[in-house]
């Protein structure tokens, strides 16, 4: 596990040369812009990415850290749970290659129309800092708007500045920094056409629903005596576990809300999906078990075991519907005045 940590780093450790400024325990005196323009902005930094343990970025009044634990790069706050490691690699290769180009503003007052404010509240600037394991900083950096430019060939630019100092500056490169937890997950849970879905039994309560595939067909096979159901509504519940996508995530220990229901899915290969259902106040959050001598089962155990997901609320119909969710719709009355339409022929 910590080889995998370590491949991720030496991904990017190519090693940089070239400037004299260092952020983050620099040099005593800083040069001259005429000398720092076209230096790197960290240069020596490659070298030292195996000893980052911790990248903090503050924005607004929101802190996200990320903090390697057992060979693995997570989110602090929601138990270590894995980011998007080709964003992590991108930001950690993107410090390595960021390059001033042009001394800005010197002016606080100035700071807000690049963003390189120091972080507030109210401001759009965003603190990041790379920290080793006894919580020194290894980079410190004050980020501010991005230029994309659209023009085939033609770099991204971004403000920044050293927290402490007055000059502002335009850097060559792309730096994903971004203080959203939301914009890190590895947001795919799973993705199981509801075509390869058998059977399903959905528990809520004392009720309890049966469903299988007749053919190309979904159908509610319990209980026996049931009203019209829809197609559609039936076949959603087939397709529960279909491209899944999570909005929040929390260790499974600390699972919001309450239970409403459980539904087991059956595959045709035999293997059984296992989905809690809670909810809390509007969030609807599900935990998911996996059971089953296939790839799939255990792709989806070792993926899922341990974790709650918070999901879309209209996943709550296709994961727990009851019986009047089910129902097809009844035939639209005529309007007072208007005749009955005609009983067909046929």
């Amino acid at each position: 596990m910590q080889q995998r940590s370590s491949l991720i780093l030496a991904a990017v450790a190519v090693i940089a040369v070239g400037g004299a400024w260092q952020f983050g325990g620099g040099l005593s005196q800083a040069p001259t812009a005429e000398a720092m323009a076209g230096g790197l902005v960290f240069p020596g930094l490659a070298s030292k990415l195996g000893q980052v343990a911790r990248i903090e970025i503050q924005g607004k009044a929101a802190l996200l850290a990320i903090v390697q634990a057992g060979g693995k790069w997570g989110l602090a706050d929601r138990g270590g749970f894995p980011v998007q490691q080709d964003k992590l690699r991108e930001l950690l290769t993107g410090l390595t290659e960021l390059r001033l180009t042009e001394a800005r503003t010197s002016e606080p007052a100035n700071y807000g129309r690049l963003g390189v404010e120091d972080p507030s509240p109210v401001g759009t600037s965003n603190l990041l800092r790379l920290l080793d394991g006894a919580g020194k900083p290894i980079v410190t950096l004050i980020v501010g708007h991005r230029r994309v430019r659209t023009q085939g060939n033609v770099p991204e630019t971004i403000f920044i500045r050293r927290p402490g100092e007055a000059q502002s500056w335009m850097a060559e490169g792309r730096l994903p920094v971004d203080s959203d937890p939301q914009l890190w997950f590895e947001r795919d849970i799973a993705n199981i056409a509801g075509a390869k879905i058998a059977s399903a039994t959905v528990e809520r309560g004392d009720v309890v629903l049966g469903f299988a595939r007749n053919g190309e067909k979904f159908e509610l096979t319990a209980p026996a005596e049931h009203p019209k159901t829809d197609d559609y509504r039936v076949e959603e519940v087939a397709r529960a576990l279909e491209s899944l996508t999570l909005t929040d995530v929390r260790p499974a220990t600390e699972q919001p809300g309450v239970a409403i229901g459980t539904v087991r899915h059956t595959l045709g290969d035999s293997t059984v999906i296992t989905t809690k259902v809670f909810r809390a106040d509007t969030e609807i959050w599900i935990q998911i078990a996996a059971m089953g001598n296939t790839d799939t089962a255990k792709d989806l155990q070792a993926r899922t075991a341990g974790w709650a997901y918070q999901v879309g609320a209209w996943k709550e119909k296709s994961f727990t519907p009851t019986l009047d969710d089910l129902k097809a719709a009844e035939p639209e009355k005529p309007e007072a005045g208007q005749p009955e339409p005609a009983p067909s022929s046929e």
